[in-house]
């Protein structure tokens, strides 16, 4: 076994060869701003005043375990950000660094910024950059696909599986430490409870019972996500989940305004446009639906474009035991709203339907969106394993796919049901084509931007909008949206059921692209200096807890 210390040594340069390539002039220094520039600052915060004493304390013991996450990303994503950042003498270089977790943009397709780098590998840190698929496809071992480990090379060259409760050992531990303290200030036994199970958890890589822990949890005012999550930043393989964390506050007058779409899921669930057997996987009976403000951001979900709303637990056992959760953060989804999608809207959308694209729409998308998580398909109809081993590193993208246009779905069928009106039908779709403009700007890169591709390029061939030549924007034929949407939902529910791994490459690889169209559009946006995304200025100096 290898020693914990000398799994991440950056491997992917050595960074003494390029001691003697360090950008200094103005133009390489222009370039950086102006890609610094692509987001917005943001100060992430929210009124405090109304939580206890005790839970005011336990905000900056839970900050302080969040940045432990953000320690062991960097070695996720890249190795030692403080072995980076005294390489790089350029402070934009850096800025910049510290916004991609790394020497490459992830707004740029993963390309370096930094004289010396390559293109980030596929794998990211958490495979040996010379290790091939083929190599690993061959290897036999019975952790290799495992969420939870990270793989290194032994003396002789040969490839190990170390656990992430090995791998990460000490932060593990420290991290423990400090939820142990902050679960004895906690008032709310569910809470300390399930901070005490998430500490034994990253111990152990076993997630289920703090999971458990967390769904029953209903009447917190802190919330705490933190734990490997998604695992986008595997674009090798989509198997390894990379490490998050979230503070969040409980909005609970937003909360309750979506509480009456929790007990219509399995409703949603029957409605869905597929045969009987893609159905057949029952959400469980205590999903919920929470609106909260975000107040600290770290690791994986900090880098580059941010989150607004999470779907857990990923786990399809406990989604069938105990449901799922959708969080919806309604500070940072209000920020990308001002900031980003209304100036696009303002600017693509013809003005005849220029009003539609409107703030709860955006909202209520997301929440769908968020909600369409614990719909679906988890596990093939056939019975040979789930979807996600079966889609490997399509499975990512389908799945965003599949979310963004299922959130559609469930509001036209909402609408059908009286719960939405025609005017709110029409905001959505109107907010949603805006929105396929706002996600495209992130490139391939990412699994959401090369989603809202496939959307356009579908929603293209469908008709379901037009471009206007003399101005330059896009009408949404509200008839034909609905029938595309319906079609597509469809598709896609079919591909990821019967786990059709060559039909969703073929999908990926025919809409994924940005058409020359599309391209050309975006240019125009980026011309009106309208930012990607946002970039956060948060920690206890941006929140008031005296």
């Amino acid at each position: 076994m290898l020693r914990t210390q000398s799994l991440f040594l950056t491997g992917i340069i050595l960074l003494t060869t390029f001691f003697g390539c360090r950008p200094a002039d103005e133009e390489y220094q222009q370039q950086i701003r102006e890609r610094i520039d692509q987001y917005e600052e943001v100060v992430l915060t929210t009124d405090l005043s109304w939580l206890s004493e005790q839970e005011r304390q336990m905000i900056p013991i839970l900050i302080s375990a969040a940045d432990i996450v953000d320690e062991i990303f960097w070695m996720q994503s890249y190795g030692s950000g403080e072995q980076l950042m005294e390489f790089m003498t350029d402070p934009y270089a850096r800025q910049y660094a510290l916004i991609n977790y790394g020497p490459w943009g992830r707004l740029e397709g993963h390309t370096p910024f930094y004289p010396g780098f390559d293109d980030k590998p596929l794998g990211a840190n958490f495979y040996p950059p010379d290790m091939e698929r083929e190599e690993f496809n061959k290897w036999e071992d019975a952790d290799k696909r495992s969420p939870y480990t990270m793989i290194r090379r032994t003396g002789d060259g040969s490839l190990v599986s170390i656990p992430y409760a090995d791998a990460f050992s000490s932060q593990n531990k420290e991290i423990k430490r400090l939820l142990q303290k902050a679960a004895q200030l906690s008032e709310y036994e569910p809470f300390a409870y399930y901070l005490e199970q998430l500490g034994q958890a990253l111990l152990t890589d076993f997630y289920r019972d703090s999971d458990l822990a967390w769904m029953q949890m209903k009447e917190n005012n802190i919330d705490l996500v933190l734990r490997p999550m998604d695992t986008g930043e595997d674009r090798k393989f989509g198997h390894k989940a990379a490490h998050s964390a979230y503070i969040v506050v409980k909005d609970h007058a937003w909360s309750s305004k979506l509480e009456r779409f929790v007990s219509m899921v399995p409703a949603l669930q029957a409605r869905l446009p597929v045969p009987d057997r893609y159905k057949q996987e029952v959400p469980g009976d205590d999903s919920d639906l929470y609106v909260y403000d975000a107040i600290y951001y770290a690791g994986h979900c900090n880098a580059g474009p941010k989150i607004i709303a999470l779907h857990l637990p990923h786990d399809p056992e406990i989604q069938q035991k105990a449901g799922t959760r959708s969080m919806q953060l309604r500070n940072v989804m209000e920020a990308k709203f001002d900031e980003i999608l209304q100036p696009i809207g303002n600017m693509m959308i013809h003005e005849d339907q220029r009003n539609y694209v409107s703030f709860d729409a955006f909202f209520h998308l997301t929440a769908f969106h968020e909600i369409a998580g614990g719909l679906g398909i988890s596990n093939r109809v056939t019975g040979e394993g789930t979807v996600r081993d079966a889609l490997r590193e399509y499975h990512g993208i389908i799945d965003a796919t599949v979310s963004d246009l299922m959130a559609l779905y469930l509001i036209t069928q909402l609408k059908e049901m009286g719960e939405f009106s025609e005017e709110d039908l029409k905001q959505a779709y109107v907010t949603s084509f805006a929105s396929v403009m706002r996600s495209s700007r992130f490139g391939t890169a990412g699994a959401h931007g090369t989603a809202g591709m496939i959307r356009f390029n579908f929603f293209a061939r469908e008709e379901a909008f037009a471009r206007c030549q003399e101005t330059n924007t896009y009408l949404v034929d509200f008839d034909k949206m609905k029938a595309a949407v319906e079609k597509a939902v469809e598709k896609l529910l079919i591909i990821q059921g019967d786990g059709n791994y060559s039909a969703a490459k073929e999908m990926i690889q025919r809409d994924g692209a940005m058409s020359e169209t599309l391209q050309q559009d975006i240019e125009r946006i980026n011309r009106e200096n309208i930012p990607v995304d946002v970039i956060f200025q948060q920690g206890l100096r941006y929140l008031d807890l005296d």
